[in-house]
């Protein structure tokens, strides 16, 4: 996205959206393609900002996608970019490991946009079977963020 919009241009585009009381908007240029989309439940203001080339990708050429996890095991993923943190400060102890048990309401990691610390949930009962991400790492929406056994 270099050369192509800078925090200036984001920040009319999120003033724009909020006095417009828009939702989402996507803007393709040059190639390139920009989604904004506030949050279910965010704050006012908030937005997630996601892009994405419009050009297929080498996985895309090839035709090859990753399998889908079997039917039993559901996929947390990142309702929106930002930074994944396992724990809600660096002196405890992570939410979740491999073989915990959760349930839907259970907070399973914190992703941290735009200096908002947002509480993602495990969505389902189960069985935490892998951990996806680093600590620390940056995500992308749609990123997978744990796999869970359901019960």
């Amino acid at each position: 996205m270099e050369g192509w919009m800078d925090v200036k241009d984001l920040k009319k585009i999120v003033s724009l959206m909020n006095e417009n009381g828009l939702v989402e908007i996507e803007i393709e240029e040059e190639g390139k393609r920009l989604r904004l989309r506030k949050a279910e439940g965010s704050l006012p203001g908030a937005v997630v900002v996601s892009s994405v080339p419009t050009m297929p990708g080498p996985a895309d050429a090839a035709g090859a996608a990753p399998a889908p996890p079997p039917s039993d095991v559901h996929t947390v993923v990142a309702p929106m970019v930002g930074t994944f943190y396992r724990s809600p400060s660096p002196e405890t102890d992570a939410y979740v490991d491999v073989g915990s048990t959760v349930t839907p309401d259970k907070v399973v990691c914190i992703l941290e946009a735009m200096k908002v610390m947002n509480e993602i949930k495990a969505e389902c009962s189960g069985e935490i079977v892998k951990v996806c991400v680093e600590n620390g790492q940056a995500v992308e929406y749609g990123q997978a963020l744990f796999l869970v056994k359901k019960a």
